[in-house]
């Protein structure tokens, strides 16, 4: 049997409702979020549940309600199998804890306070971000390159192949997308976004950051974490912490992230977290990958029960 990867969702894969079935059904979830609002002061757990949209929207309670959510699901599961794990960009806190590298409640404050950072950001020197589908990755870094003459711009998110995200000014990121569809590109889509995240328009978010983690106790993560700066394995926390500082400038590397990973042994990749977007892209990045979802109540009891009965079998 092959290894098996958990990967943790990142912003964008929010809905209200989330979590809320998994409270009901869980007492140690039903603590974890109470013990969230707690810690943060706010009503986190209420945004969650029940919105609305445009406040759970916004980054700074986005970041950690998916974080929450993610982390609930994984303190019930807790899967003796997990021979590595990865996130996607602020799904990399989830990944950390996860590994046991960072402590709930500081991962918790972390992500908050990233949320609040990339949100005055994003006012502070307002950016956009862009799908660009068809196109690989050289035409799109060539694409951005050569639309720098109108502002910064820089590929954010290596999803899938054929699925990159750009992200900068308006200017520059316009350009770019004026050159993706004349390079042959099949969708060029502007994202509705607060902020031009991963591109150096959140350099002031970075610095903020940068001064939290220096104070916050990392430790080596029992197993490797595949880390999106550079789709290489990591455990050591020094090397956790510089990257995670890099990771709010710097582009998410996910294919080559599931690709080294598959390379490494994975035949399985479980999301745990809100949505299936993850589980789409591994399908797309490794098509003879097996992909699974924990999302609910509902489909915690289901992917539990298939695990016991492969266990048995």
């Amino acid at each position: 049997m092959g290894r098996i990867a958990y990967i943790f969702p990142g912003q964008g894969s929010q809905y209200v409702g989330m979590g809320k079935d998994l409270c009901g059904s869980s007492p140690a979830a039903k603590e974890l979020f109470a013990r969230a609002d707690a810690v943060l002061g706010v009503p986190l757990s209420k945004i969650c549940f029940e919105g609305p949209e445009e406040e759970l929207k916004r980054t700074k309670n986005t970041q950690p309600g998916i974080f929450l959510h993610s982390i609930a699901l994984w303190n019930i599961l807790r899967p003796a199998d997990a021979a590595m794990v990865a996130g996607h960009s602020l799904g990399e806190y989830s990944a950390l804890v996860a590994a046991g590298a960072l402590s709930f409640e500081e991962g918790l404050k972390l992500v908050r306070l990233r949320g609040e950072l990339m949100q005055k950001a994003g006012e502070d020197n307002p950016g956009t971000m862009a799908a660009v589908v068809g196109l690989d990755a050289k035409s799109v870094e060539d694409v951005c390159g050569a639309a720098r003459v109108e502002g910064i711009v820089q590929p954010a998110n290596f999803n899938s192949p054929g699925q990159i995200v750009i992200s900068g000014s308006v200017s520059g990121v316009r350009k770019a997308m004026e050159l993706a569809k004349e390079r042959g590109a099949k969708l060029v889509k502007e994202l509705v976004v607060s902020g031009a995240f991963h591109s150096p328009l959140m350099e002031s978010a970075k610095q903020g950051l940068k001064r939290a983690l220096d104070s916050v106790q990392l430790r080596d993560s029992s197993v490797p974490v595949y880390a999106n700066v550079n789709a290489k394995p990591v455990r050591k926390a020094a090397e956790i912490r510089s990257l995670l500082v890099e990771q709010v400038t710097s582009p998410v590397r996910w294919d080559e992230s599931v690709l080294q990973m598959s390379a490494d042994g994975v035949a399985e990749f479980v999301e745990v977290g809100p949505g299936k977007v993850l589980q789409g892209l591994v399908k797309r990045i490794v098509p003879a990958a097996a992909a699974a979802g924990v999302d609910s109540s509902a489909s915690l009891t289901a992917f539990m029960k298939g695990r016991e009965e492969r266990s048995n079998g």
